[in-house]
């Protein structure tokens, strides 16, 4: 995969990617949304956290991610990124960005 080289591991850039395009996320649903184990999704939010890349807040009892504003390079990673994804095949980029992100109203039928 694009990026997997220059990130450590394939994880590391789906994750990268993912909050690219979301903003924000917190582990189970990035694990779930890239149909990726919450372990290797945990550990890669972890040491990007710990690299000053992202983040997190505690929100009840889930922890959310978003990226870091005093990280001094955000701006040129992202950018990569935004780059990164033009370039990948329509599949896989539509996997990135086919979330729910609203709640549901109250009553609403599942489709």
């Amino acid at each position: 995969m694009l990026f997997s080289g220059l990130f450590g591991n394939e994880t590391a850039a789906k994750v990268l990617l993912y909050l690219q395009q979301l903003e924000s996320g917190y582990p189970r649903g990035i694990a779930q949304g890239l149909q990726i184990p919450l372990s290797q999704v945990q550990r890669q939010l972890e040491r990007l956290e710990r690299e000053g890349v992202l983040a997190s807040r505690v929100i009840g009892k889930t922890r959310l991610y978003q990226w870091n504003p005093r990280c001094g390079y955000l701006d040129q990673l992202r950018e990569l990124l935004a780059r990164g994804i033009e370039m990948l095949p329509k599949e896989i980029r539509e996997a990135f960005v086919s979330e729910r992100r609203r709640p549901r109203r109250r009553g609403k039928p599942l489709p």
